[in-house]
C-alpha cells in the first residue's frame, strides 16, 4: 500500500472486500481455520498479511483460532478471525473471555444454513441470537451487518474501530451470497479511512491499574511485553485485574462492560432507510433480505403502496428506539427473514404493540426474494 493511490475502483467479492478493509483498518494478525463459506478471508490473508510485516496462522481448530487471536491482540496488535456457523459455535467460550477480560478483536461469521453441518454453500440467517448470547452469561457485545459488498468494506472498517475504541469483540455477521457476490467498491486511500486505536496508559508501569475506567467506562490498555505487567483472567476481577468475589466490585463490573456499549449506543448504530417519511407499512431487514425489500418497496410504490424499508447495519445493539419511532407511525411492520423468527422478536418488542408486526419466514437455503416482498406488501 505504499506509494500513490491510483486506483478507486474495483469489482470484489464480498469476503475479499472484508479482507482488503481489514488491511486498510491496520489489522496485523489473523487466526483461523477453513470453513466454508468464509474460507476466501483466509485464503487472502495467508498471502496479503505477510506482505505488509502481518502474521496469519491457520490453526488446528476454531477454539485454537479465537485463543490466538485474543493472544496476539493482547500483544498489541489489531486481530481478527473468520469462520461460519459451526465454528462460530466453537468459538463462544473464547469470545465470552474476550468480552469479559475487554480483549478487542473482530469475529466474521458468514452465515449458512444450520443448524450443524447444515447447507455449507447456501445462505441463512440463523445466527442472530447467538451473535448476542451465543456465549453464557451477561456480557457487551457489538454485531455490524452489510447487506452489499460495498457495506461489508464500510463495516469491516468499523468493526475494527469499534473493537480497539471499546475494547470489545465485535462480530461481522454477513450472508453466504454477500460473501460470495462481486459488486463495485470504490475503495478509499489508505489516509483517506479513519484509524482507531485503544486507549493506552498514561501513567508509569508501577502505577498502571488495567481495569481502571474513565468516564467512558472503556479503561486504558497496555500491551503484553512493553514492561506494563497486569493479569488477565476470566474469573470476576477488580481494578487491579487478580480475582474478586466481592459483590459490590462483581456488580461494578458487570454494569461498567454493558455501560461502555450503552454510553456510546448513538456512535455505534448505523442504519439505513427509504420512503420512510410517508409510510404506512414499513418492512425492517438485514443483509441480502433488506436488498430484496430495497426493490420490493420501490415496486409497491409503483403500484400505489405507502411503503418504505428500514434496514438495521448495526444488529447488536438492536436499534430499538428507531423502530419505535417508526411503529408509532406505521400500521403494520414486515419483517423477512432467512429463519424461523428471530430479527421479529425484537422488532415486536421495540413495537410494543403500537402496530401489527408480521413475520415472512423461509429456511430452504434460497434468498428471500422482493417479489415474496410484495406479495405480503400487496395482502396488508
Amino acid at each position: 500500500m505504499a506509494g500513490k493511490c491510483d486506483v478507486r475502483a474495483r469489482l470484489l467479492q464480498g469476503n475479499e472486500s472484508c479482507a482488503e478493509a481489514a488491511l486498510l483498518a491496520g489489522v496485523r494478525f489473523f487466526a483461523g481455520y477453513p470453513i466454508t463459506p468464509s474460507s476466501e478471508i483466509a485464503e487472502i490473508l495467508s498471502a496479503r498479511l505477510p506482505q505488509l510485516g502481518g502474521k496469519f496462522i491457520q490453526m488446528e481448530d476454531e477454539i485454537a483460532s479465537m485463543a490466538a487471536v485474543i493472544g496476539a491482540s493482547l500483544a498489541g496488535m489489531k486481530a481478527m478471525t473468520a469462520t461460519s456457523g459451526p465454528g462460530f459455535s466453537l468459538k463462544q467460550e473464547n469470545l465470552g473471555f474476550a468480552s469479559f477480560t475487554e480483549v478487542p478483536c473482530v469475529i466474521v461469521n458468514v452465515q449458512r444454513t444450520g443448524p450443524s453441518t447444515g447447507l455449507p454453500t447456501s445462505p441463512g440467517q440463523g445466527d442472530l441470537m447467538q451473535a448476542r448470547w451465543g456465549t453464557h452469561g451477561d456480557h457487551p457485545v457489538v454485531a455490524l451487518y452489510p447487506s452489499s459488498v460495498a457495506e461489508t468494506f464500510d463495516l469491516t472498517v468499523k468493526a475494527v474501530n469499534i473493537a480497539e475504541t471499546l475494547r470489545v469483540p465485535v462480530i461481522l455477521l454477513m450472508d453466504e451470497v454477500v460473501a460470495h457476490m462481486r459488486e463495485r467498491v470504490i475503495v478509499p486511500c489508505a489516509d483517506e479511512i479513519e484509524i482507531a486505536w485503544r486507549p493506552r496508559p498514561t501513567v508509569a508501569p508501577s502505577d498502571y491499574l488495567p481495569y481502571d475506567a474513565g468516564p467512558d467506562g472503556v479503561p486504558a490498555m497496555a500491551d503484553f511485553g512493553t514492561g506494563y505487567r497486569w493479569h488477565v483472567t476470566g474469573l470476576y476481577h477488580d481494578i487491579t485485574g487478580f480475582p474478586t468475589s466481592a459483590p459490590a466490585k462483581v456488580d461494578h463490573l458487570v454494569r461498567r462492560l454493558e455501560g461502555k456499549i450503552a454510553n456510546h449506543r448513538r456512535d455505534i448504530t448505523f442504519t439505513w432507510d427509504e420512503h420512510m417519511d410517508d409510510a404506512k407499512v414499513a418492512v425492517v431487514a438485514c443483509g441480502i433480505v433488506a436488498r430484496s425489500a430495497r426493490r420490493a418497496v420501490r415496486l409497491a410504490r409503483g403500484k400505489g403502496i405507502a411503503a418504505g424499508v428500514f434496514q438495521p447495519k448495526t444488529i447488536w445493539p438492536f436499534p430499538y428506539e428507531q423502530i419505535a419511532e417508526i411503529a408509532a407511525r406505521v400500521d403494520r411492520i414486515i419483517v423477512p427473514e432467512m429463519n424461523m423468527g428471530q430479527l421479529i422478536g425484537e422488532v415486536q418488542r421495540a413495537a410494543c404493540g403500537k402496530c401489527e408486526v408480521i413475520g415472512h419466514f423461509r429456511v430452504d437455503g434460497e434468498p428471500i426474494t422482493p417479489e415474496e416482498i410484495l406479495a405480503r406488501l400487496e395482502e396488508v
